[in-house]
């Protein structure tokens, strides 16, 4: 029973962050700062997951072979490397790691 009240006030509170969205004047989304963090919070947001999930299992830090693929990845961004390229890399340098039992 705790799950759907968990879900039911999840469902809720997206509700609620939309609507608020949605009531927020045209003209407090026009200002320079606003515009600022709304281009950089989902990039900060994709880094922070990307930590999170790379070096941590659990509540414990890590270090294995999440991170040899995410280095990979950084190497092939660095090269300009295409995007499918970048993924490729740190998918066969994850699976490298794993497969010699390094991570």
């Amino acid at each position: 029973m705790n799950v759907w009240i968990a879900i039911g006030a999840t469902a809720l509170g997206c509700y609620a962050v939309k609507l608020a969205g949605l009531l927020v004047p045209a003209g407090a989304l026009e200002r320079p700062l606003v515009k600022r963090l709304a281009a950089l919070l989902p990039v900060a947001l994709l880094a922070a997951l990307t930590a999170q999930q790379t070096f941590a299992d659990g509540q414990s830090p890590t270090l294995d072979a999440r991170a040899a693929g995410l280095a990979a990845a950084a190497v092939a961004l660095v090269l300009r490397a295409p995007f499918l390229l970048v993924v490729a890399a740190a998918v066969l340098v994850t699976a490298g790691v794993r497969a010699l039992g390094a991570g």
